[in-house]
């Protein structure tokens, strides 16, 4: 079992509800990371519908996770079809609710309508071997979850406000070479460093406010490409628009976030 499963595991108490733990492993400094709580409830959430592919999932944060402590997920198949299930779920710990999600799933292996050649080419980036291993030094936080995952930046935007740009891309994958599939890609959504970092250097703290994930394709085995810009950053509040490719260079993934970005102190 890879280190992603054990830590996302759940085990079901009734219907409707699971009970896990928020390893923290996967934290941000003190927090879990974001990505990291939506696996766990994508991975009850694969136990209460029979399409395997998350297509649409969007979270909104209602407070942080509380790491090395349980959560119960509770699960509310809100439709099942032929080709489609909708679903809403929470994550809970310490009798408050941390995470509100509504998802859609299906099977990403059977065509549903009309195929085309129309996507997102894959940026042009160093291999991964050229590229600059994200740390806690560089960011001047912890990051505990950096033992769980290769991120690998582009060596132009690796350092703080360098690129003089609001956009960060990379590669990433698991250290313990767990293939990816759609449930990580929820994860690699929310892993690499916050666009703004590229502009404005060493910033505090960018809790999510709402994060939305489209599932495109199933990812090939390998590396796959991040790439996060922020569209617009007023007072505190950002939007972030980023996208994910395989190693084939095929479009996996898009996602689309409002968050903090917060003073350092």
């Amino acid at each position: 079992m890879s280190e992603f499963e054990r830590d996302t595991h759940v085990e079901r108490i009734d219907d409707h509800r699971f009970k896990g733990l928020v390893d923290p492993g996967w934290n941000i400094s003190v927090n879990p990371n974001g990505g990291y709580l939506l696996s766990i409830v994508s991975a009850a959430i694969a136990e209460s519908v029979d399409h395997p592919d998350p297509l649409s999932f969007t979270a909104h944060y209602l407070r942080p996770g509380v790491p090395g402590v349980e959560c119960e997920v509770i699960v509310d198949v809100v439709r099942q079809g032929r080709t489609l299930s909708t679903v809403r779920a929470s994550l809970w710990q310490e009798g408050k609710q941390r995470v509100e999600i509504i998802a859609a799933y299906g099977d990403l292996s059977h065509p549903v309508g009309i195929d085309s050649d129309i996507t997102i080419e894959m940026p042009r980036l160093p291999p991964p071997e050229s590229c600059v291993a994200r740390s806690g030094d560089i960011q001047g936080i912890d990051i505990p979850m950096i033992n769980k995952l290769h991120v690998m930046m582009h060596p132009d935007q690796a350092m703080p406000g360098q690129s003089g740009v609001p956009e960060i891309s990379g590669w990433i994958r698991f250290t313990d070479d767990r293939e990816p599939d759609t449930r990580s890609l929820l994860l690699f959504c929310d892993t690499f460093p916050p666009s703004p970092f590229g502009k404005l250097g060493m910033i505090g703290w960018v809790p999510t406010i709402e994060l939305t994930v489209h599932v495109r394709r199933r990812p090939a085995p390998g590396w796959i490409l991040g790439r996060f810009r922020t569209d617009d950053l007023v007072d505190g509040r950002m939007i972030e628009t980023g996208g994910l490719w395989d190693s084939t260079g095929a479009f996996v993934a898009d996602c689309r976030q409002i968050g903090l970005v917060l003073q350092k102190t």
